[in-house]
This record gives structure tokens, C-alpha cells and sequence, in this order.
């Protein structure tokens, strides 16, 4: 159960490729809100289920965990793995009710009413606790994508067993789609791509930015995503503008495939306040990428200070604009470092490594051997 059609493919579908190696039967329910028809290229059975993306509408959440209900009273799996907040949490619940057998979810990431305090999010974070108790403790497995974030559940109470939890380095990626490629010939290019939300760190990205080309004024700058208005915490649009206007950093929008972009970068950059694990990290790295990232849950994970990046504090500045300046000042580091992303990902990150852990984990067929690059 996907919290959207574009997160099933991209975050998923090497997993749902796996699994049908392995033997296995594998159907998907998704929102409809935003069905996409490239979801029916995994070649399996699509069930679209109508899903609030965001905010908490019991009226509106109810009628998903009836429809998630009766959906499994009729396919009657005998396994159901759920990922992101409301298919974990209502798709657990209704898997109990329908009579599901073995029911696992996988955390992605503690969200934004997590990364951010105030009065409202501190409500919402109690509500959210107590549905996490109540599905999690349907679950026979938890995977986790980081140590914080299990940690965290077992501090709030949202999962009650220790057992329950295991960890994984995030979903993995395909070291052989996101192949190392040789490292541009130019100015050093620093990449940042996510959505742009202020918890992705875009704007200390731009700051960033801007304070380096002053003293490097060769450096260059690019920022991928898209900027969707409607999601919690999105930047807003005259902040945008007014970065489109100094012509620091140079935005694409939206792209299908950012391999050609993390391909034409040298550094890559994700001054997140909190993740899973970035998957956009990842791919960086699998192409032999070095990373500067935030010293933060699901980020500091991905790299080892000095080795194969730096981690710089979370919400600043200043940290950040230092740590590309030193790839400046040391061009040397980006092949050095670049090669050492690779290797880590070769060790621990590779797609069918993770796959095989939580197919192992749910006690199901998995592939016998990892399939490297």
C-alpha cells in the first residue's frame, strides 16, 4: 500500500521487481488523487483507493480505511507491507480487520509535523502517535530506515516492541540504472535536487550559493524539482522568483530522469533537516558523487565525515557555504571522495542487498545473490 503512484515506481519498484523474481504474486493499492498511468509498467494488479495525501480529516480517513478494508476482504492477501503514514497506519488496521495474516510497514521518514515545533505540530504529533501505536500494533515487522527514527518511535511510544523494529539502509539503489559516470570537465558544479520545500533545505542551498560565488565566482550552482504549492511547507513562490532572479543558482523544475544532471554535477548537495534516507543521496553517490549533507536523522547516515563528504549542521548557513568552499579550495577532494560515495553504496546501499533484508525479514522468497554494478 504506496502513499502515491510516483513513490511506488521510483521508491518501490525495484523492491515490487524483486519480489516478482522471487515468485511471488505482488498487487498495489494507490491513491487516486494522483494515479499515474506509468504505475501499470510494473506488471502487476493496480487497485486505486481514494486517499487524503495530506492533513488529518477523520471523516476523510475513515472512508479509506473501510475502502483499504474491503479491498482486502476481496483479494484476500496473505501478506500486506505499507509505507508512509496513512497506508501504515489505516492500511495496518484494515489488514487486521480484513483478516490479514502478516501485516509489515516500512517508516520513510518522521515527516514534517516532526521536523518542525510549534503548538499546532505538537497536537498533531500526539494524534499521530496514537494511530502509529494502533497500527504498528498490528504489525509483525517494522522496518526502519535509519537508527533516529527507530529510536524516536520507541521514545514516543508509537512502537511498543523493540523486536518489531529492523533497520535497513534506506530502500536502496540501483547501482546499475545509476551507474558511476566520469566527473565533468569545467567549473565545479554543485547539485541540489528535491521538491522545493523549506524543510529540503533549498533556501540555505541558495544562501549558500550566493556566498560562495562571491569568492568563487567560476562555481555553479543547480537546483532540480518542482515547486508544488499545495504541500505542506512549500517555499514560497516569491522567495523562488526572487532566487531565479540573482541568477546564483539555476533552477530546472521537475525532471523525469536527474541522471544527466547529477552526470554534468561535481558535488552533490542536501542541506535536509531530517529524511528516511535520501534517496536522491544514493543515486548521487552510486554515480560516484560526493555529498554534502546535514548532520541529521537519515542524512549522516549516508556519509562518512571526510571520507566521502562532509556533514554540516542542519537549518545554516555558514557550515554549508564552508564545505563547498573546500571542494573549491581542494578540487582534488571531489574525485577522491566521489569514488569513496561509490564504494560505500557498493557496501551497503545496493538495491538488491536491502531488498533481500526485508524479504528475508517477512520470511518470503528473495533473489539468492545481489545483482552489482
Amino acid at each position: 500500500m504506496s502513499g502515491n503512484a510516483r513513490s511506488l515506481i521510483a521508491n518501490r519498484g525495484d523492491l515490487i521487481r524483486d519480489m516478482r523474481v522471487a515468485g511471488l504474486e505482488v498487487a498495489a493499492a494507490v491513491p487516486t488523487a494522483d494515479y499515474l498511468p506509468e504505475v501499470e509498467e510494473l506488471g502487476i494488479t493496480i487497485y486505486p483507493v481514494e486517499m487524503g495525501r495530506t492533513g488529518i480529516n477523520p471523516l476523510h480517513d475513515l472512508k479509506y480505511l473501510l475502502a483499504l478494508r474491503k479491498l482486502l476482504r476481496e483479494v484476500r492477501p496473505q501478506v500486506v507491507f505499507g509505507y508512509t503514514i496513512k497506508p501504515v497506519v489505516y492500511g495496518s488496521l484494515a489488514a487486521r480487520l480484513a483478516g490479514v495474516p502478516r501485516i509489515y510497514s516500512m517508516i520513510t521518514g518522521l515527516g514534517h509535523v516532526f521536523t518542525t515545533e510549534n503548538a499546532r505540530n505538537r497536537r498533531l504529533q500526539k494524534v499521530i502517535g496514537v494511530l502509529y501505536r494502533l497500527g504498528l500494533s498490528a504489525n509483525r515487522r517494522v522496518f526502519f530506515q535509519n537508527p533516529d527514527d527507530l529510536q524516536e518511535f520507541l521514545e514516543r511510544g508509537m512502537l511498543k516492541d523493540r523486536t518489531k523494529g529492523v533497520r535497513t539502509y534506506g530502500s536502496g539503489v540501483d547501482m546499475q540504472r545509476f551507474a558511476r559516470e566520469p566527473l565533468p570537465e569545467g567549473p565545479t558544479t554543485f547539485l541540489f535536487i528535491g521538491r522545493l520545500l523549506t524543510e529540503k533545505g533549498i533556501a540555505e542551498f541558495c544562501e549558500a550559493a550566493r556566498q560562495v560565488r562571491a569568492d568563487y565566482p567560476e562555481a555553479r550552482f543547480i537546483a532540480v524539482g518542482p515547486h508544488d504549492p499545495n504541500l505542506p511547507h512549500s517555499c514560497a513562490a516569491e522567495d523562488i522568483e526572487r532566487w531565479k532572479a540573482e541568477g546564483v543558482v539555476e533552477f530546472v523544475g521537475g525532471v523525469k530522469d536527474v541522471r544527466p544532471w547529477i552526470a554534468q554535477s561535481s558535488v552533490f548537495v542536501l542541506p535536509s533537516y531530517q529524511e528516511g534516507t535520501p534517496r536522491s543521496v544514493l543515486e548521487a553517490m552510486s554515480m560516484g558523487r560526493p555529498i554534502i549533507t546535514s548532520d541529521a536523522p537519515g542524512c549522516r547516515e549516508t556519509v562518512e565525515e571526510g571520507v566521502n563528504g562532509f556533514l554540516v549542521a542542519p537549518r545554516s548557513v555558514s557550515p554549508l557555504a564552508d564545505a563547498m568552499a573546500r571542494f573549491l579550495a581542494e578540487p582534488e577532494r571531489v574525485a577522491e571522495m566521489g569514488e569513496a560515495s561509490w564504494q560505500r553504496v557498493e557496501r551497503h546501499y545496493d538495491v538488491h542487498k536491502v531488498n533481500r533484508v526485508i524479504l528475508d525479514a517477512m520470511e518470503l522468497p528473495s533473489v539468492s545473490e545481489p545483482r552489482n554494478a
